[in-house]
């Protein structure tokens, strides 16, 4: 499969005259596009709802735009909470999924009405001393161990992963928490990460259907959700098929009238919690080459780094390149592709064969529309990057502007730093 970029470098151009490089760009079509067809592929389940996993990509204006085709937001944080309810997602839109969570962050989760999803048993107690009660509707995560294998091989190992409970756990928290008034349950899981098959999502929600049945069973627990969560992933790499959301979805109703239909349970409702999938790949990293090196290799340095972009830098993760205007021309020299932070594992690309990039040449770095901006930190004193919506209509509008040293130093209120440099 080839990977072409979905903005051309005429409309780049005309950007950079206003926005100066780095900056993300997000496509507004693809977005709609992709939230559409999730919506159609789970048509079948009339409960069905899509949270989207703020923390893949935490910009009001995109969730928005979700937010018009149904979708809720899946929270793991105070601010994150916060930022939901300022887009007037409340109650039951809101699946809080935390660990190792903060007292201030259940109180916040109880004030908005977020369905908490408890991420270990000890929560149980913890929770109702934060927050006074057990609220009537909850979920549990569970964890089964091991590993998770499909046709094709061991996709994770969910036994090293620090999230959820034990089956022996889970059974005992429904237990515990039916005791304390619960009426209604829910379960979650996430069991692989960025799986590129249309087998996980299928092979998983017959793991939880089937314990779902049997937690009704011993335990007479209501469950009115099937959480799926995440784990669908992008193709990053110009060689792997894309997921079939159709496919998918359709994969997982044989599972339900399987397992659940015939065991009364024909009314749960099927959650997700869908980020990369949602907008990873409609969003890119675009930077600059402003250096070239020549020494015991060939070096391209670009006027973003790991700051923008920290996949590559923290697991190794391969991001496509374009060379914009060189798409044609042969890919007959090897660079590594670096920012400028003083760490040598700041590389966009190591070894990998593109056309002869020039200084002042435009790249787009592809699918960074989740954990891209989202990752960014600040370390050698580097400032995020501006945020950009490449609309329906071939227009753009600044979603979130660049930071500025202002901005760095406004915390340092204990210090007198700000009132030297800026008064």
């Amino acid at each position: 499969m080839e990977k072409k970029p979905f903005v051309t470098l005429e409309k780049l151009r005309e950007i950079e005259k206003e926005i100066p490089t780095p900056f993300h760009l997000y496509d507004e079509k693809g977005i709609r596009e992709n939230a559409k067809a999730l919506q159609e592929a789970f048509a079948w389940n009339p409960g069905f709802r899509e949270y989207f996993a703020v923390k893949a990509c935490p910009n009001p204006y995109l969730i928005q735009i979700l937010q018009e085709y149904g979708c809720g937001c899946d929270c793991s944080s105070l601010t994150e909470l916060m930022l939901a309810q300022a887009l007037d997602c409340t109650g039951e839109q809101i699946m809080f999924s935390s660990n190792a969570t903060p007292a201030e962050d259940y109180r916040y989760a109880k004030k908005v009405g977020a369905i908490i999803n408890l991420d270990d048993i000890t929560h149980i107690d913890f929770l109702e001393q934060v927050i006074g009660e057990i609220p009537e509707t909850i979920s549990c995560r569970y964890n089964p161990g091991g590993v998770f294998k499909i046709s094709n091989g061991i996709m994770d190992n969910p036994g090293d992963a620090k999230y959820g409970m034990t089956t022996e756990q889970i059974f005992e928290a429904f237990r515990i928490l039916k005791g304390k008034g619960v009426k209604n349950f829910g379960i979650h899981a996430f069991l692989a990460s960025n799986t590129v098959t249309n087998e996980y999502y299928p092979m998983l929600a017959k793991q939880l259907f089937e314990l779902a049945v049997k937690l009704k069973q011993e335990t007479g627990a209501h469950i009115s959700f099937i959480n799926l969560s995440g784990g669908i992933g992008i193709p990053y790499k110009p060689d792997q098929e894309p997921n079939d959301i159709r496919v998918i979805g359709e994969g997982v109703r044989k599972v339900y009238e399987q397992v659940l239909t015939p065991a009364g349970m024909g009314d749960v409702a099927i959650y997700t919690e869908l980020g990369r999938f949602m907008t990873g790949p409609y969003g890119c990293l675009v930077t600059k080459a402003i250096h070239e090196k020549h020494t015991h290799k060939e070096y391209i340095g670009c006027d973003a780094c790991a700051v923008n972009l920290m996949r590559p830098a923290m697991y190794g993760a391969y991001h496509h390149i374009t060379v914009m205007g060189k798409e044609d021309a042969p890919c007959d020299h090897k660079y590594d592709v670096t920012g400028s932070l003083c760490e040598n594992n700041d590389k966009f690309a190591i070894d990998r064969m593109l056309p002869k990039i020039d200084r002042g040449d435009l790249l787009v770095i592809h699918d960074t529309g989740a954990h891209g901006f989202a990752m960014g930190y600040n370390y050698n004193g580097k400032l995020k990057s501006a945020e950009v919506l490449l609309k329906e209509d071939g227009s753009y509008q600044i979603i979130r502007r660049a930071e500025t040293p202002r901005d760095y130093f406004a915390t340092f209120d204990c210090f007198p730093i700000y009132e030297k440099l800026f008064r």
